[in-house]
């Protein structure tokens, strides 16, 4: 669905803006936000950037991008003067907050999840954009925005995290297109590389070696999965955000379906919650679909979801969502 022609025209003519991005911000979420403000602020609009205080910390390798003290936490005394932007939020439930239901505010929702459910006021849903980052660039290039070294960087890490440093199958053209572009705007490739997938903090392999430790297959490897528990973080010293990229670990093994992992949260009020990642290897398989079968959502390929379910029943509950589409896609056609 797209109201761009209308969306453009707010971004143009509209002053004030608030922007936020889903629950759990991963490197696209991260990068289109900040992106996007950089992209309105270099158009001289006032801006400000929302996010729950339980984010922080955001995962190591995106700390640079966003300190705890560029967000705010609350709603803004003008708020009813400011324009929303939603980013990469497939639904209104990824950052379900109180004073942002008010139906009396506009709100643009920008993403490319292809099961976006088209909350905004204004809508602009890409579903065959690589990533969010990607839908932000095209849109400061029809603002005429300047594209400054720190907003190519933003960008740059949405659009690399988001397509498995461009491997992933939705990776096109105008992915690499717009890579060439950041590169001659200022992007160090090395050292984005070096923040994103090198210089980890110790806690961070430990937990790694742990998760490994634990693979499981099933269903001739149509399943592999692999868990943490309460005790991994607390015997390791580790933050809940250093398992970020642990579950491509066990996608990437031969003759996987879906790559799982299955950690147990940490922290007041949510002792018997656990958070469930996905990746599909097989185009056969929808992983956001199994995602929202635990409450859940995310992208064909990769997708997650918080759930009170055990280990052992969220397996189960995997298996048989990965067995109903792989019995479907046999299934001769009428």
């Amino acid at each position: 669905m797209s109201d761009r022609a209308a969306i453009i025209e707010r971004l143009r003519s509209d002053e004030k803006f608030l922007l936020t991005t889903h629950e759990n911000p991963d490197g696209d979420a991260l990068g289109s936000l900040v992106g996007m403000n950089a992209v309105l602020q270099g158009l001289g609009k006032d801006t400000v950037m929302f996010l729950r205080e339980t984010e922080f910390p955001l995962p190591y390798e995106y700390r640079y991008l966003l300190a705890d003290d560029q967000v705010i936490h609350f709603a803004p005394e003008d708020l009813h003067e400011r324009t929303v932007i939603y980013l990469d939020c497939g639904s209104f439930e990824r950052m379900a907050v109180d004073f942002l239901s008010d139906d009396s505010l506009t709100l643009i929702n920008i993403d490319h999840h292809h099961d976006n459910t088209c909350f905004g006021t204004f809508n602009l849903v890409e579903s065959k954009r690589s990533s969010t980052a990607e839908m932000v660039y095209s849109i400061a290039k029809e603002l005429g925005a300047e594209l400054t070294p720190f907003l190519a960087d933003a960008l740059y890490v949405g659009l690399v995290t988001d397509t498995g440093r461009f491997m992933y199958q939705n990776t096109g053209p105008e992915a690499h297109e717009m890579a060439a572009d950041l590169l001659r705007n200022g992007v160090d490739v090395h050292a984005a590389y070096t923040r994103l997938y090198e210089d980890q903090p110790f806690g961070k392999v430990q937990l790694l070696g742990r998760a490994l430790s634990t693979i499981a297959r099933y269903d001739d490897g149509a399943l592999t999965i692999v868990s943490l528990t309460k005790s991994d973080f607390e015997e390791t010293g580790s933050e809940e955000t250093f398992t970020e990229g642990i579950v491509d670990f066990a996608r990437g093994i031969a003759g996987t379906a879906v790559g799982a992992m299955y950690r147990e949260l940490t922290g007041e009020g949510r002792e018997h919650l656990a958070k469930i990642s996905l990746r599909s290897s097989d185009n056969r398989v929808d992983v956001s679909t199994i995602a929202r079968s635990f409450g859940g959502g995310g992208h064909k390929q990769a997708a997650g979801a918080t759930t009170d379910l055990s280990l052992e029943d969220a397996i189960e509950s995997i298996r048989a969502g990965i067995r109903s589409q792989l019995d479907a896609e046999q299934q001769p056609a009428a």
